[in-house]
């Protein structure tokens, strides 16, 4: 069993406060879930209304489909207008 965690630090543009972060964080966690078989949580700066950092694990038999798995939701957050990536930590094991 191949395990790969994810801790990704996002920037979100065009937000106010705390109740327009929270539809922006739900819905971006929605579509991730909806599009790859994934478990993932708002796991830092829940306080913060611009910045969020996701906890995301991805498992399989393989490591090269845990390796796609992950690019694959990096390119997907990346092509989402409303954030910004500042920092991802991969650790495969």
């Amino acid at each position: 069993m191949i395990v790969g965690i994810v801790e990704m630090e996002i920037y979100i543009y065009e937000v106010n406060s705390l109740k327009e972060k929270r539809q922006v964080v739900k819905s971006l966690i929605e579509r991730l879930k909806n599009k790859h078989n994934i478990s993932i949580a708002e796991i830092g700066d829940l306080e913060l209304w611009n910045k969020l950092v996701l906890g995301i694990s991805v498992v399989s038999n393989s490591k090269l489909i845990v390796e796609k798995s992950i690019e694959s939701i990096r390119s997907f957050v990346e092509n989402d207008h409303r954030v910004e990536i500042v920092n991802t930590i991969v650790d495969i094991a």
